[in-house]
């Protein structure tokens, strides 16, 4: 079987990287997880992504002085250089543009910690104990250009429970996060889930 090469690029610990990881392992599994990016040096992430023996690279944002076009044309080099065929952002704090997001259309996922299209942004777990809503969770979609408004691969939800704070509905969450995302990645890499209409690529960046 041909495994999908996938990217992960990640600005923190990864914790969904490392998830990906345990499940490419798996014969079976239809990727392999060849490379892990992060826009910040010190990222703990890189530590777990090499103790894995997987190859990492860090294009740190910060050294283009706020060149968002030149730090994009980096990354995209260092994906194209390793043959990425799918990118899976795991925590990565960077906002991408129309640019990057049009020349890999249909080959990026992101999880965000919420049952989208609900608490799109930042603070979805306040956001949604503030709400009172009875169910949150986790969903992987494709990468689009609105934020948080790509189609859904994968989504799973949990209770909001009497008493949850921040915390404690983070961690639930967590766990699922942890189970989707692998599930996403294999529709995915299995051509069962696709993006029906592919953003045109942008043949020159401008920001």
């Amino acid at each position: 079987m041909s495994k999908k090469r996938v990217a992960v690029l990640i600005s923190g610990r990864g914790s969904n990287m490392t998830a990906l990881i345990e499940a490419a392992k798996a014969k079976d599994y239809p990727a392999e997880i060849v490379l892990v990016v992060s826009n910040v040096p010190d990222a703990t992430g890189l530590t777990h992504a090499r103790e894995a023996a997987i190859a990492t690279a860090v294009i740190d944002h910060r050294s283009f002085r706020g060149d968002r076009a030149a730090f994009e044309r980096a990354l995209d080099d260092e994906l194209r250089n390793f043959r990425i065929e799918i990118v899976c952002l795991a925590g990565f704090m960077r906002l991408l543009t129309a640019w990057f997001i049009g020349r890999w259309s249909g080959r990026i996922l992101n999880i965000h910690p919420a049952l989208l299209p609900e608490f799109k942004g930042l603070h979805t777990h306040r956001r949604a104990l503030e709400a009172g809503v009875k169910q949150h969770g986790a969903t992987v979609h494709f990468v689009v250009e609105a934020t948080d408004a790509g189609p859904v691969i994968s989504q799973q939800s949990v209770p909001v429970l009497q008493g949850d704070t921040e915390e404690t509905l983070a961690a639930r969450v967590l766990e699922i996060e942890h189970r989707i995302y692998p599930e996403a990645l294999r529709l995915v890499a299995e051509g069962r889930a696709k993006l029906a209409t592919p953003q045109p690529e942008i043949k020159n960046p401008r920001v």
